[in-house]
Order: C-alpha cells, then structure tokens, then sequence
C-alpha cells in the first residue's frame, strides 16, 4: 500500500466541505451543521483516500460501503456526493431538506446515488452495518474460499460513521456484541466522540467506559485524540485506520472531535448540533477557514478538479477489479452462473416443483411445514442465508444441510467463517436491523425467526426494512392464543394489525401446510419485506379437491370452499389456524340452508394489490353477512366485512391455558360463529 499524504489541497477541499455544510443548513433554515463540520476531515479522507468506491457505478458489488450512522449529519454525506462526483450538484445542495430534493433531511435509498441505507433512527446504521459485513464474509467465503485475506475481487471494507447517541441506543450494543463474537474483520466503526447531544453535554447521561465496554466485545480498540489546533488529528487517524484494516477484529477508532469546529463562538455546544449557526457566525467561521465570507456555496474549481479525481480513480479500480472478475469467471463456471443470476435477481427455474406437497389428513403445525419448507429452499437457494434467536427449534428455521457462521477456526462444530446458518442469539432488534445490512449488501435474502409476540422488539428496523423495501423475511411462530400455556406475555393479540399498519410490508398467515409453500415462493418472487406468521398447535393440511388450490393464497384472499350456489348468504374470512372453524361452521351453517363461502386470507396486502374486480369477485359487496375470523385484535377487520358484518376476535389478552379451552374461553368456536352468521343472516 502507498503511504497515504495530507497536502493543502486536502485541507481545502475538507474545508469547502463544511462550507457547503454551513451554506446547505443556512439556506434550508433548519439541520443539523455541527458534526458535518467538524467530521468533514473523516468523510475526506474515506472517500478520497481508503475506500473503493466508483461514482459512475455507486452498485459496484466490489466497492467498500460507507455507512452514516448518525444520519441527522447527512451534509456530512451530501457534500462528499456531490464533490465526488455521484450526480448530486451545487442545486441539490441549495435545495437541502426540501420536498422533492435528492437531499433531504436524513439520507435516503435509493432515493439518491451513494446512500447506502437509509438512516435516521440513531443506532439502526451501524447495527445494518453488522449486517452489512456478515453478508460480505459470507459472498466471499462462497465465491472464493481459498484466496488469501485480501487477496481476492470479494474483499471488501465496511465503513460507519457513528455517534454518541447511536452508542447510546440498545440496539447497537445488541449487534457490536455478535459482530465482535463473529470476528468481523472488515467492519470498521468510527465513534464521533464530540460529547454533546441536543440536551448538553453527554455526561447528562452517558458517562460509561465505552472504550472498554467494545474491548469486552471483542473488537480492536484505537483512540484518536483531538490535534494541537483543536481539530481532527488527520495523521493519527490515517495510522488507525490502516490497524483497523489489518486486524482480524471489528475495528472502533474513538475519535476526539469538538462540535461545529472551528466555528468560534459555536463549536462545542449543544446549539451547533441541531440548528443553523445564523450569519454572523457563518461569516466569522468561514473566515477562520480562510475562505470569502460574502461567498455562497461556493466551489474553487482547483477543488472540484482534485475531489472528482474519484471518478477516474473509481473507474480504474472498477476496471481492474473486472479483468480480475474475467479470471475468476472463466475458472469458476459454476460460481459465475450463481454471479450472473444473483446480479439479475433472478430464482432458479422450476423452484416450486421441488418442495414438498404435503398429504390431505394430515396435522401439522405450521411452523413444522415451514421448516420443512424452508430447508428445502435453501438447498436450492444459495442466497437464503439467515437464523433464529435462540428458537431455531421452536421456530423450526434450523438449516440442516448448513453450517453456522463463526468466527475463522472456531471449535464449535459443523461451523465456519462462511456459514449459512446465523446464530442471532437473543437479540432480536439486532437480527432485523442486521437483516437489513445483509440485504442492503446486494445478492442476499436474509431470514430471522423469533416468536411472534417479539416483533415489538423489532418494529424500528421493520418499518426501515419497509421504508427501503429490502427483500427480507421475518419467521414468526407462536402466532396466537394458539401457543396455549405460556400464557399472555408470549400471546401476541395487537401484533398482526400493528404489522399490517406498516406501508410497504406483507404480513402472511398460511392457513396449512401447502399454503405455507405458496407462500414463501410468493414471498421470494415479490422481492419486497414481508413477515410469515406460523402455528405452534398442529392444524389440518386441507383436501384440495373439495377446496380451492392453495396456489391462491398467492393473491393474499382466495374463495378455499364456495357454497353450492354461487350466490353466497354468508362469507366467512379467516387466516391461519381459524381457517379449520371457519371450513366446520360452514358445513354446519349450509346444513341449516344458509349458503356460505369461506375465503382463505392470509395476507391482507397481496389481496389488496390485486385488481378491484378480482376483490369483488371474492367479497362481493352485496353480501353483507361478512365474518371475519382471526384469534387476535379484530382492529383492522371491518374494512372487509363493513358495518354491517362482525368480527370474531380477540380485544383483550389471553391467558395461560390449553389451547381449545382458550379458544372456547374467549369466544372463538365454531359454535359462536354460527350463532353470528345466523344473526347476521337475519
């Protein structure tokens, strides 16, 4: 590696940076400039300096990623954007957090060139950036298992940028412990430590030893101290970037940094975090950068030239990292078939034909079903890579055929570096944000299984997994009152709604084993998030022949039975494990002349995707004697049956039982959904 310089020409190009910073948050009124600025030196220096990276192709599989955590800092990113060339112009900067702008107040994917996630929500950046190295490991250690560390085209670096109050959040500790368990080598964190959060300094709050508490993760811990003139120490941080990428460790470097410098009545207080620094002291601190206080946004061409060098650098690397691709490809045929079809997004032909078709009379529970399911996808599915926390056998997500990822030359049996299988443990807020880095990394279709009722712990990074719209895969099991005696701290009622209520996420309830199969493949063609929600109590696999194919549950609401006559007097909804009541009070209910059709709905979102007919022809509005049926809050229910239809749920929380007796207990029975539909029909 060439010993790495810091000229004048970086100095000023790091100062036009927080120019452009304090010129974007001026102008927009509102932001956040202090740790833009006084980062802009980091920013400078990855990008200019460390990482690979192309700006004429920013989906380069090949480049280093960077993560900003503390997103609320995005002139820190949008000024590197634009000064290296992503597409991002002087205008974009003018137009910083206002509709419509590729620069918004948080940096956005797929929303603008460069951003690789989303950020925002403090601690979600760096925990996906766990995720981020994990998948990274393992698409090296499947394309090229016997290179020499840093020596192959699939090595690569993570970068994250983060702050105090990312350290602050849980969710962090939750995913710096198994990274540090994992011996992420390629992940390296680089901590602001400005000691200043939007109430004052940090010590209001957060007074621990953070150096030590990642030491006892098990990273490689470096300091940076604050330079003589009060900045960031450049050189110092140079050394520790170049251990970092050395070490066989996740990396943290605690970086010594004063907010907002080298503003001179601002820097170190809390007012510089959140809000602009007004004009006077803009001027006063563009002066002490030496630069023209009168001047807006201003660029000196010299600067442009020297930052957008990237581009040719970029472009260099990228070449030379393609002819390496070419020898590679050409002596690993089937490795580069896997390439090519992962980089189309594409599923391998014939997928569905090779999973089981599970026997009629059978009972199953579905969380069985899905296991079965899911080990045979991912004997198909290279890309299907992910695990449990802690439940794998509860949640029947255990990959058979599959190592479990460790660290390199681990003692734990049937594991290794690149293991398919990931042990989350009981970290449930970490495995979905982590989930979200492994896909975000391009190529993988992350899983995580835990218990429904759990989702609560996981909500912050499924609503950006939904955001961004990832295609990752959330197993929840133990889906109802239905899990029986462990009572209601593990009975989820409000959690299918509060899921559903999400924009852009798919919430599936397979009501047998065969819809389960229907399911994940729908689920794996759709490419978007989406959570299968399963039994822990065995239910029936349906007679198809007296049902409709489960091929059906594909559009998220299909006619499973139709009355004789095909002008229903009652239609009775339901999904999952309610769908064996709804098919018995049907019988019951048709015996008495009361014409009834029972439609299997398993995700509300997918029906709601297709066409309006299609909807009509399932639910037709003209039948008003509409029941819906699911054991859990009825909160979401009556946009299908209408004010003049009911619900059969459950509003309140359950108990610790056998699950018939709650099931009779709160009022969920065959028995009351007759009596309803008879009411209703009236």
């Amino acid at each position: 590696m060439s010993e790495i310089t810091w000229t004048d020409l970086d100095e000023r190009s790091v100062n036009t940076a927080r120019s452009l910073a304090l010129d974007a948050v001026e102008n927009a009124g509102h932001g956040h400039p202090g740790t833009a600025m006084a980062l802009a030196p980091v920013a400078h220096l990855l990008f200019q300096k460390f990482m690979n990276h192309d700006p004429n192709d920013p989906d380069w599989f090949g480049r280093d990623r960077f993560i900003l955590s503390c997103g609320h800092a995005s002139m820190l990113l949008y000024a590197q954007l634009y000064l290296n060339g992503y597409g991002l112009e002087i205008e974009d900067l003018k137009n910083f957090r206002k509709l419509n702008s590729l620069t918004p107040g948080h940096p956005e994917y797929l929303h603008t060139k460069g951003v690789e996630m989303t950020t925002g929500p403090l601690g979600q950046g760096l925990s996906s950036g766990v995720g981020m190295a994990i998948a990274s490991r393992y698409w090296r250690n499947h394309f090229d298992p016997t290179a020499q560390t840093g020596q192959s085209i699939f090595d690569n670096f993570i970068y994250i940028v983060a702050s105090d109050g990312d350290l602050q959040e849980g969710v962090t500790s939750e995913a710096s412990s198994i990274a540090g368990h994992l011996g992420l080598a390629n992940l390296i964190v680089i901590y602001d430590d400005n000691q200043i959060s939007i109430d004052g300094e940090t010590n209001l709050a957060f007074t621990e030893d953070v150096v030590a508490r990642y030491r006892a993760y098990n990273w490689d811990v470096h300091t940076v101290e604050l330079g003589d003139d009060g900045q960031v120490n450049v050189l110092q941080l140079i050394k520790a970037i170049n251990n970092a990428k050395a070490s066989d460790k996740p990396s943290f470097i605690r970086l010594k940094t004063v907010i907002a410098w080298p503003a001179p009545n601002a820097r170190n207080t809390a007012a510089a975090h959140g809000a602009p620094l007004g004009e006077s002291e803009t001027k006063l601190t563009k002066q002490k950068l030496g630069l023209d206080p009168e001047q807006k946004f201003s660029v000196p061409e010299d600067v442009l030239l020297y930052t957008r060098q990237s581009q040719t650098n970029g472009s260099k690397k990228h070449k030379e990292w393609n002819d390496k691709f070419k020898i590679w490809a050409k002596d690993n045929a089937k490795l580069s078939n896997d390439f090519q079809r992962l980089q189309k997004n594409e599923l391998i032909q014939d997928l569905e034909s090779s999973l089981t078709v599970f026997e009629t009379g059978t009972s199953i529970a579905s969380r069985k079903s899905g296991g079965t399911i899911l080990n045979e996808l991912s004997n198909k599915l290279i890309e299907l890579v992910g695990g449990s926390a802690d439940l794998a056998e509860s949640n029947g997500v255990l990959l058979k055929n599959a190592s479990s990822m460790q660290k390199q030359n681990s003692e734990i049996n049937q594991s290794s570096a690149g293991g398919k299988y990931l042990h989350f443990g009981i970290r449930e807020h970490a495995m979905a944000s982590i989930m979200n880095g492994m896909a975000l990394y391009g190529f993988t279709r992350p899983f995580g299984a835990t218990f429904l009722i759990f989702s609560d712990y996981q909500k912050p990074a499924i609503r950006l997994a939904s955001l961004m719209q990832l295609p990752v895969i959330y197993v929840w099991t133990h889906d109802s009152i239905g899990l029986g005696e462990d009572g209601p701290t593990h009975q989820p009622v409000e959690q299918l709604w509060a899921l559903r209520s999400i924009p852009g996420f798919s919430v599936v309830r397979p009501a047998d084993a065969n819809e389960v199969s229907a399911c994940w493949i729908k689920i794996l063609e759709d490419r978007k998030p989406a959570g299968i929600v399963l039994t822990r109590q065995n239910i029936p696999t349906l007679d198809r022949k007296l049902n409709n194919s489960a091929q059906g549950a594909k559009k998220g609401g299909y006619i499973l039975q139709d009355c004789s006559n095909s002008k229903p007097d009652v239609i009775l909804i339901a999904t999952g494990s309610e769908i064996e009541l709804a098919l018995l009070a049907q019988k019951e209910l048709n015996s008495q002349s009361i014409n009834t059709r029972v439609v299997s709905m398993p995700c509300v979102e997918w029906f709601q995707n297709e066409s309006k007919s299609y909807q009509e022809s399932v639910l037709p509005k003209e039948v008003k004697a509409k029941i819906a049926i699911e054991a859990g809050s009825t909160l979401g229910w009556y946009q299908f049956v209408g004010l003049e239809g009911a619900v059969i749920g459950l509003d309140h929380y359950g108990a610790s039982g056998k699950p018939d007796l709650l099931y009779k207990e709160f009022g969920i029975t065959v028995q009351d959904i007759v009596k309803k539909a008879k009411e209703l029909k009236k």
